[in-house]
């Protein structure tokens, strides 16, 4: 009994953070996609507890222990729904180009494929505006009289990022038939001096 409980449960939250989800989507401003979609796992995990702590099917079998596991696990599930759905359909220039494709009937040349990147992909997406909207609402940067920003918590962001590429990206990436370390490192031919720095 205890097992059909925990599934019942689990399925009770999958249709609430769907039907969470779904209002929030259509009916409610959202400034972050990803961060939305985080908000409703986690109204979704609480109503679900709160259910299954007050409706007799699931108190009579479920102990305190096992609600707080299923909570945890609850809000594993909404985080992964998150990341998972609504951040890759929201961020994915994989899923991009595959659409593109099917757009433009099924091919597009490779030595053209940089221009959709940039002359349709950055425009359609409006992916800068997004972008740049979600590193203010992170708090990361900052726009003053026209210039872009790193905050405080951006460079610390920056650091462990940074930290993190250098050391623990793969180091034999198939890249285009090629295997490289460049990722590691993307920044090591920038331009010294660029003429946009404010």
């Amino acid at each position: 009994m205890k097992y059909a409980a925990s599934l019942a449960s689990i399925l009770l939250f999958i249709v609430l953070l769907i039907t969470i989800y779904v209002i929030h989507a259509f009916y409610f401003t959202v400034n972050v996609v990803f961060y939305a979609a985080i908000l409703d796992g986690i109204i979704a995990a609480f109503v679900t507890l709160v259910l299954v702590c007050v409706l007799p099917f699931f108190a009579r079998r479920l102990s305190p222990h096992e609600r707080s596991l299923l909570f945890v696990i609850w809000l594993l599930g909404g985080y992964a729904f998150a990341i998972s759905g609504p951040a890759v359909l929201d961020r994915s220039l994989s899923i991009y180009i595959v659409e593109k494709l099917v757009q433009r009937g099924g091919g597009i040349q490779l030595a053209r494929i940089t221009d959709v990147f940039v002359e349709e992909y950055l425009v359609e997406h409006r992916l800068l505006d997004i972008r740049l909207t979600e590193q203010i609402e992170s708090g990361t940067i900052q726009i003053v009289e026209g210039c872009v920003r790193v905050t405080e918590r951006g460079e610390r962001l920056a650091s462990i990022t940074r930290f993190l590429r250098l050391n623990f990206l793969a180091r034999n990436r198939l890249i285009m038939g090629e295997y490289s370390d460049e990722l590691t490192n993307p920044f090591r031919n920038s331009a010294a001096a660029p003429d946009y720095a404010c």
